[in-house]
C-alpha cells in the first residue's frame, strides 16, 4: 500500500486524483480514506490481542510442533502441564517430541502413524514427561497441518490426572466390594457348620438342609441378585423341616427325643431367619425393595403380631402386653409388618425375666410405635452400632435367644426407604425402648377402628374345623397334614388343582379353609386353584397363599386377588393367627 505521502504526489503529478474521480476535492479525500483504514488496522489489532489473550490465558495446553522434531510454539498452559517455568524453556528443551514428550516411544509412533493416515485423533489418552521426568496423564488433540510442513501439527491438551485417580480408587473400591461379598461368604458358611453339627440325629431333615445350605452358598458365590433368585428353592425344604418338627413338638415323646426335636427346632428357626434376612438386605442394599403404599389398620396389624408372639412369650416366661388406638396410616404394610416383627423379636431375644410391651400413641398428626423390654440393655456408646450388618448386643455362648446380627440393620434400612424415625433408648440391666414414628393420614380419611382383640372364638384351638392343602411339594403336604392334625383339624390333600377338585368330589365335605402353594406344576398357580374350587364348591371359601416367593411381583398380584400371604417356611404361630383371622373373617 502506498504512503499517504505517495498519494499526494501522484495526484499532484497528474493533476487528477482519486478525489476527481468521486466528485471530491483532495481534502475530503484525506478526511473520509484513512480515519476507516486507520479504524479497520485498530479492529485487526484488537482481533489479533484477543486471540494472543485467549493463546496465553487458556486453561489446556495449547502447542505448535513437528512431529520429527519439537515445538515450534506453544502457550504457558503446556507449560505448567509439562512442569516447565515458561513456554520459553520447554520450547528450548524439549527438541524431540518422541523421546522427550511421551513416556511411551512406540505409543509415539502409533500416533503418528495415525495422523499421517487420518490427518487428526481427538481426545486421545497417553502420558506425557514431566520437567522432573515424572509421567502426566493427558488427553490430546491434533491436528495435522500440511500446508504448514508434511509433519507440523496443531494441538489442545488437557491433564486428566485426577480423573485417571478417581478412575483407579472407583476399581479399588469394586476391589474392597469383591472382599466383602466373600466375608459374607465366609460367615455364612461359618454359621451353617454350626447348624449341621446340630441335626446330625434327624437323617432325613438332614439332607435336605444340606441342600438348602449347598444351594445358599453357590447363590451367594453369584452375589445377592444370585440369592434372591433361589430363594424358592432353599425355603421349601426349609418349610418341610420346620412343618415337620413343629408337628413332633406337638406329640409325647421321651425326654431325651423331646429335648433333641426342640434342638432341631431352634436350628431350623436360625437358619429361616439367617436366609430372611440375607435375603431382605440383599433386596435392600440393591435398592430392589420399594415401598407398596396402601391404607393399613395399625391396630388389626398390632393385635395380628400379638397372636403371633404370645405363644414366644408363653414359651419363655415372659409377659406380654399391647396397648393400641384405632388409627390407620397409609404405608407399606408388608415393611412395617417386619420392621415390628424385628424389634418385638429383638426384645424377647435380650429379655430373660419381666416382659415386653406394645404401645401405639398418637401424637398431633403423628403415630408413634414403641416397644418397651426389661432386657439386658444397651450401653449409651453402642446405641448406633446396634443398626450396623452382623450386630449383636451379646456375644454367642452367653445365653438367650442368639440372632445373626442383621434384624436391626433391616429395621434401619426400611424405615429410611419409608421415609420414617426410629430413635433408641436404653439403660443397661434395666431395659430398652424402641420409637417408630410416622406420620398420620388427613383426619377425614382415618377410619374408626373397633378396640379389642377379634380373634378370641378360635384361640383355643381349631378342633373339627375341615382344612384343604394344596402345595406340589409332597414333602411339604406330609409335614402340613401332620402339624394341622396335631391340632384338631381334619385335613384334605392335593397337589394341583384338578386333584383338589377329585379330593372333594370323594370327600363329601366343603373345607372352612383353603392354604395353596403360590406356584404350582407345569406352571399353575395357586390362585387358579382356589379360584377353581370357590367355582365349584359354589361358595367364596376364605384362602391364603404359603409362598417362598418374595417378589413384589408375586405380592402385588396376589393382593390384587384379595388373598393374604404368608411367606415360607412357615412358623406355627404366624400359621394359627393367619387360620384365626380367615374363620373370624368367614
Amino acid at each position: 500500500m502506498k504512503k499517504r505521502s505517495d498519494v499526494h504526489d501522484d495526484e499532484h503529478d497528474s493533476g487528477y486524483g482519486i478525489g476527481d474521480l468521486l466528485g471530491l476535492g483532495s481534502q475530503s479525500v484525506r478526511k473520509n480514506y484513512y480515519p476507516a483504514l486507520q479504524e479497520r488496522i485498530e479492529e485487526l489489532e484488537q482481533e489479533r490481542n484477543r486471540y494472543k489473550w485467549l493463546f496465553e490465558n487458556a486453561l489446556h495446553g495449547i502447542f505448535q510442533a513437528n512431529l520429527r522434531g519439537g515445538f515450534l510454539a506453544c502457550n504457558p498452559a503446556m507449560a505448567r502441564i509439562c512442569g516447565y517455568d515458561n513456554a520459553e524453556t520447554l520450547t528450548q528443551r524439549v527438541i524431540r517430541l518422541r523421546e522427550q514428550l511421551f513416556c511411551s516411544a512406540s505409543e509415539f509412533d502409533a500416533i503418528r502413524q495415525e495422523l499421517l493416515n487420518e490427518g487428526s485423533l481427538s481426545a486421545r489418552e497417553t502420558r506425557f514427561q514431566r520437567a522432573d521426568r515424572k509421567p502426566v496423564h493427558v488427553a490430546v488433540t491434533l491436528l495435522r497441518r500440511p500446508d504448514l510442513g508434511p509433519e507440523v501439527v496443531e494441538a489442545f491438551v488437557a491433564d486428566i490426572t485426577e480423573r485417571v485417580l478417581a478412575r483407579q480408587k472407583l476399581e479399588q473400591l469394586n476391589a474392597t466390594l469383591e472382599r466383602r461379598v466373600e466375608e459374607r461368604t465366609e460367615a455364612l458358611q461359618n454359621a451353617n457348620v454350626g447348624l449341621r453339627y446340630q441335626i446330625e440325629e434327624r437323617e432325613k431333615v438332614e439332607r435336605e438342609l444340606v441342600v438348602a445350605m449347598e444351594a445358599a452358598k453357590e447363590a451367594n458365590r453369584g452375589k445377592d441378585k444370585y440369592l434372591a433368585a433361589a430363594s424358592h428353592d432353599l425355603l421349601q425344604p426349609l418349610n418341610a423341616a420346620r412343618l415337620m418338627v413343629s408337628a413332633l413338638q406337638e406329640s409325647k415323646l421321651p425326654e431325651q427325643e423331646t429335648r433333641m426335636v426342640h434342638q432341631v427346632h431352634r436350628a431350623l428357626e436360625g437358619a429361616e431367619d439367617l436366609l430372611a434376612d440375607l435375603l431382605d438386605i440383599s433386596k435392600l442394599d440393591q435398592q430392589a425393595m420399594k415401598p407398596d403404599l396402601a391404607y393399613t389398620d395399625v391396630a388389626a396389624l398390632a393385635r395380628s403380631l400379638a397372636e403371633e408372639f404370645q405363644a414366644v412369650a408363653t414359651s419363655e416366661g415372659l409377659a406380654f402386653r399391647i396397648r393400641t388406638v384405632p388409627v390407620v396410616v397409609k404405608t407399606d404394610q408388608r415393611m412395617l409388618t417386619r420392621i415390628l416383627r424385628n424389634l418385638l423379636s429383638n426384645a424377647f431375644r435380650y429379655t430373660r425375666t419381666g416382659g415386653v410391651v406394645m404401645a401405639l400413641r398418637v401424637r398431633g398428626n403423628q403415630l408413634r410405635i414403641e416397644v418397651w423390654d426389661t432386657g439386658v440393655g444397651i450401653e449409651e456408646d453402642k446405641l448406633r452400632e446396634i443398626f450396623t450388618e452382623f450386630h449383636q448386643l451379646l456375644p454367642q455362648g452367653t445365653g438367650g435367644r442368639q440372632g445373626v446380627g442383621l434384624g436391626l440393620a433391616i429395621v434401619e434400612r426400611m424405615v429410611r426407604i419409608l421415609g420414617y424415625n426410629i430413635d433408641v433408648s436404653s439403660r443397661p440391666a434395666r431395659g430398652s425402648r424402641f420409637a417408630l414414628t410416622l406420620p398420620l393420614e388427613p383426619a377425614q380419611t382415618r377410619l374408626e377402628m373397633p378396640r379389642g382383640g377379634a380373634f378370641q372364638g378360635f384361640s383355643d384351638g381349631f378342633d373339627g374345623i375341615s382344612i384343604l392343602v394344596i402345595d406340589n411339594e409332597p414333602a411339604v403336604l406330609e409335614s402340613m397334614q401332620l402339624l394341622l392334625e396335631r391340632w384338631g383339624c381334619e385335613v384334605l390333600t392335593a397337589g394341583s388343582k384338578v386333584q383338589a377338585l377329585e379330593v372333594l368330589e370323594h370327600a363329601g365335605q366343603i373345607p372352612a379353609i383353603i392354604l395353596a402353594d403360590c406356584h404350582l406344576d407345569s406352571g399353575l398357580t395357586g390362585y387358579d386353584a382356589v379360584h377353581a374350587v370357590r367355582r365349584y364348591l359354589g361358595k367364596d371359601i376364605p384362602a391364603a397363599i404359603i409362598t417362598a416367593d418374595r417378589s413384589d411381583d408375586t405380592r402385588k398380584l396376589l393382593r390384587a386377588q384379595y388373598l393374604p400371604i404368608l411367606n415360607k417356611p412357615v412358623k406355627p404361630n404366624r400359621l394359627r393367627a393367619l387360620m384365626t383371622s380367615l374363620l373370624t373373617s368367614a
